[in-house]
């Protein structure tokens, strides 16, 4: 028998994917709200962790029709899921070290092309590359721990509690980084460079174990992606994404790992139920009554007679909101305005 069905289903799908999200957000905030360092490429860190998960939970190619990828490591599961994951981080890790190697030395400006570009890059090898990520087709036999056992629906109970406690154990262990001195020296350079030089540290390194710290955190939401859709496609890694979590982390508030969360559940929450404005529309002109049933057309009369126009302003929607809260609450409605006082002090 259904658990799930219409609204309910719709909620949990949403509260999944808000919840890694949130975990991107989270990451992006330890690179710019704790270090000020300007990432623009933190999908690639998502890629690397999705693709990580699957190479190593795929079965061999010879078991998958149309397959051009050579390693599939077929991790049985459940037990291979934590392995899996583990190597997601590492895989978002390492690529964050490897590109941060040759960028965290820049200016903010500059960093942020060169991550920019740099994940792009990055992008075209996971494309290219197809024997091992099978190119554009992608690769669609993830598996899903656990899902045949507990059906349809208890798996996505049991996947939105996994990665909500996933999203709060990493909440606690970076609120617990930063209170340490480690974190007190990320928002030192933040706020100052110069002085966190004068006094004898090494800022390239420190910003590097950032970098690292906020891609591992990336490449976990990777992995955690790539398990619950089943299927990762380069398709699904395009830089819009890097600016959607960037939206969701100033929305929320720099600097504060709890709005960076807010903010992920509140885009992802927007975006997705305003999916549903022409069936709203439809919906609500059926209720009114005959007096009234004019009154919509008539109202919405100007706007293109398009199906997808309505939809598609909840973008506009969204770029009008993100313009309200930098102009009213530059800090972002969680965020603390002292912290973005103290980023802005060294420019």
């Amino acid at each position: 028998m259904a658990i799930l069905t219409g609204w309910a289903s719709f909620l949990v799908t949403v509260g999944t994917i808000a919840a890694i999200y949130g975990l991107l957000t989270v990451g992006l905030n330890v690179h710019y709200g704790y270090t000020g360092l300007l990432n623009f490429g933190h999908v690639a860190f998502f890629a690397a962790g999705a693709y990580a998960s699957a190479i190593a939970t795929m079965p061999p190619p010879e078991q998958v029709t149309n397959a051009s990828y050579v390693l599939g490591l077929n991790l049985p599961m459940p037990a291979g899921f934590p392995l899996s994951l583990a190597l997601a981080t590492i895989a978002g890790g390492v690529l964050a070290a490897l590109i941060g190697l040759t960028s965290v030395r820049l200016g903010t400006h500059y960093l942020a092309i060169a991550t920019f570009a740099l994940a792009g890059v990055f992008g075209d090898v996971l494309v290219n590359e197809a024997w091992l990520t099978n190119g554009a087709f992608g690769m669609n036999s993830v598996p899903k721990p656990l899902r045949a056992t507990l059906g349809a629906d208890g798996w996505q109970l049991a996947y939105l509690g996994f990665a909500l406690v996933s999203l709060f154990v990493v909440y606690l262990l970076v609120e617990r980084l930063m209170d340490a001195p480690f974190g007190r020296l990320l928002k030192g350079v933040r706020e100052s460079e110069a002085a966190a030089s004068m006094l004898g540290k090494d800022t390239n390194v420190t910003k590097l174990k950032s970098f690292v710290i906020g891609g591992a955190i990336a490449g976990f939401a990777g992995g955690v992606y790539a398990h619950y859709l089943g299927s990762v496609v380069t398709a699904q890694f395009v830089p819009a994404l890097t600016f959607t979590v960037w939206a969701a982390m100033l929305l929320g508030g720099a600097a504060s790992s709890l709005g960076a969360i807010a903010g992920a559940f509140m885009l992802v929450g927007f975006q997705e139920s305003t999916r549903f404005i022409t069936t709203a529309y439809g919906w609500i002109q059926s209720v009114l009554p005959e007096a009234l049933s004019g009154v919509l057309p008539a109202l919405f009369a100007p706007l293109p007679d398009h199906p997808s126009f309505i939809p598609s302003v909840r973008f506009v929607v969204i770029g009008l909101l993100f313009v309200l809260v930098i102009r009213y609450r530059p800090s972002g409605l969680f965020g603390d305005p002292s912290e973005i006082e103290a980023m802005g002090e060294e420019d």
